[in-house]
């Protein structure tokens, strides 16, 4: 089984090609990927109309391009799949239109898929993660953690209430003056930071409910910031060490009342798995790591290059869908909004 995958949602432009084998086991073809972060470095952040401009130019080409690297044609892939939300609808626009007007020029059947189901799955193409397992899906703008039980069986067990987990790391580089994308840039400055020069709060450290919220963190940040203004070039390597081990701590702590929730409602998971492109953060691996060990469970981790945004993911979530028939109509709306939890049929 061969299916072609689009991914538009925000700003990488990425195509691939994944084939499954009769056991199951995915293998990534091609996988081509084009980002766009010069184009937005000057803004600081996506500007949405530059990105959807950006994925028109190039969507076409890359498809070529993917083809040609895997060594197959239209005409071999099963199906094709490109994601319908959630993200920037422009973006999700082009590579939608673009997915279905392949499947309808090929004939072959076409799936919608959820950039979180493809983030939430993809696990399954590296590791082979068997059902059920616990989930931290952790980006720019997105953060819960899902007991997973199936290709469209998913129990949100905590999410946050204000900024997503990558939102907060962009949020502190930005105000820290660090470049776009800012969430590597704190990773790289903690490196050679301080971790325990400023007593940062860790919001709902110990509370039952497995919620985040991070806005007070980067509140305190700011203050601590403006405090000590002008920043050395230390002062911002401390400052980022602080904020990303009290991130480190809330997570590994809400992930910890999570797993309890879990194993009382659901019962025992395979692993513990972190998807999204914050699952790129070593810092924040090692720190769940330890706690899946502790628990006598593995972590299971994408390979960084498959964290961010990808082809591969929307092609294997495609892969999914297809084995249990749940293939989709050309009629299927963008959405710039898709909670994961939500059920749907084939046709919707």
């Amino acid at each position: 089984m061969r299916v072609l995958g689009i991914e538009t949602t925000c700003d990488e432009t990425a195509v691939s090609v994944v084939e499954s084998n009769q056991d199951g086991e995915g293998r990534i073809l091609s996988n081509e990927i084009l980002s766009q972060i010069k184009a937005h470095q000057a803004y600081g952040g996506v500007v949405p109309e530059i990105a959807a401009r950006a994925h028109v130019e190039v969507v076409d080409l890359l498809v070529k391009q993917a083809l040609a690297t895997a060594g197959l044609t239209l005409r071999d892939m099963d199906a094709i799949a490109a994601a319908a939300g959630p993200g920037l609808i422009g973006g999700v626009m082009v590579g939608l239109t673009t997915g279905k007007a392949l499947a309808l020029v090929t004939k072959k059947p076409f799936l919608a898929i959820n950039h979180l189901e493809a983030h939430a799955l993809s696990p399954r193409l590296t590791d082979g993660v068997a059902f059920p397992f616990l989930l931290l899906l952790a980006s720019g703008g997105h953060s819960q953690i899902l007991f997973v039980r199936g290709v469209g069986d998913y129990v949100r067990i905590g999410t946050t209430i204000d900024d997503a987990i990558g939102e907060a790391f962009d949020k502190v580089a930005k105000m820290l003056g660090l470049p776009y994308p800012g969430g590597p840039e704190v990773e790289k400055q903690a490196l050679e930071g301080n971790p325990e020069q400023f007593a940062f709060p860790r919001p709902m450290q110990g509370r039952k409910e497995p919620n985040f919220s991070l806005s007070g963190l980067k509140t305190a940040v700011r203050i601590e910031a403006e405090k000590i203004a002008p920043l050395t070039g230390t002062d911002i390597k401390n400052l980022c060490a602080s904020f990303q081990a009290a991130i480190v701590d809330v997570v590994t702590d809400r992930m910890k009342m999570a797993l309890r929730v879990a194993r009382a409602d659901f019962g025992e998971p395979t692993a513990i798995v972190i998807a999204g492109g914050v699952a790129a953060n070593l810092a924040m691996r090692q720190a769940l790591h330890r706690l899946a060990a502790q628990n006598g469970l593995p972590l299971v981790a994408p390979p960084l290059a498959l964290c961010t945004d990808n082809g591969a993911m929307i092609a294997w979530a495609g892969i999914e869908r297809l084995r249990l028939g749940l293939v989709d109509g050309l009629d299927t709306p963008p959405r710039a909004r898709w909670p994961l939890e939500a059920k749907r049929s084939a046709d919707v």
